[in-house]
């Protein structure tokens, strides 16, 4: 007698509104997981993280936007260039943005080194924000300067591992930017980074014939499949379009 075949699993997917990217990730990202999004400068991290917010708040899921370097206000006049923007998903909540300088000084966190005990409370700081607003989609721009003040790989991984943990806990997606240089071999300052969150989007540059053209590859994806190919990225008005750069085969997350 033939042994009857288990029920698939029906994964929790957090689609990011981004349609090329949702189709290379089988329909999203598994709800829940923390993604870095790494890259040079220019190469469109800060753009993706903030359409995946809009997208996500246009469908009635709020979002939260950390900004670490950039102040609210200028991150906002960029993004009101872009057609899929809607000043009223702001006026109602539906997405909110924090500088985080601001919650450094609320919290008393003014030494150029933050110390373990300090990275517990700027998490507790972050996931008691996350739950009072009931957000299901969290950008930290970027977890790269936020890693400048913590320094030694033991602290970071335990901020990454509490922070996503705590995140994951209340069903929150979340991106962290990674800043790398160009010819990185890796996708975050210190290498840890990418061990412990869940996926990696890598955001490149590519000379073809005299042009620089945008990339994106996702590295890593736990709890679906992916492409692992190459895609040509248009940060366009209504939003950014993919188009395949180079052939490439599936991978099952991990």
């Amino acid at each position: 007698m033939a042994t009857p075949s288990a029920t698939p699993t029906v994964v929790d997917r957090c689609r990011t509104g981004i349609e090329g990217l949702d189709n290379i990730l089988d329909g999203g990202i598994p709800r829940g997981n923390t993604v870095l999004v790494s890259g040079s400068c220019g190469t469109g991290k800060t753009t993706l993280s903030l359409e995946y917010l809009v997208r996500g708040a246009a469908e009635g899921e709020r979002g939260l936007f950390l900004s670490v370097t950039e102040a609210s206000p200028k991150i906002l006049q960029n993004l009101s260039t872009f057609e899929f923007f809607d000043r009223r998903i702001m006026e109602s909540g539906q997405l909110v943005f924090v500088d985080v300088p601001v919650l450094y000084e609320k919290l008393g966190l003014s030494k150029e080194e933050l110390s373990p005990e300090d990275v517990d409370l700027l998490v507790s700081a972050i996931v008691r924000l996350a739950r009072e607003l009931k957000v299901q989609r969290l950008v930290l721009d970027s977890i790269t300067s936020v890693c400048y003040r913590v320094r030694h790989e033991e602290s970071i991984r335990d901020l990454i591992l509490k922070l996503g943990k705590s995140l994951s806990d209340i069903q929150c997606t979340t991106l962290l930017v990674s800043e790398i240089g160009p010819s990185e071999n890796r996708y975050s300052l210190y290498g840890v980074e990418e061990a412990i969150a869940d996926g990696v989007i890598l955001l490149g540059n590519v000379q073809r014939r005299g042009d620089l053209l945008r990339t994106l590859k996702i590295i890593k994806m736990r709890g679906t499949t992916h492409s692992r190919a190459q895609y040509v990225i248009d940060l366009t008005p209504l939003g950014i379009l993919l188009a395949p750069f180079l052939k490439g085969g599936r991978s099952e997350g991990g």
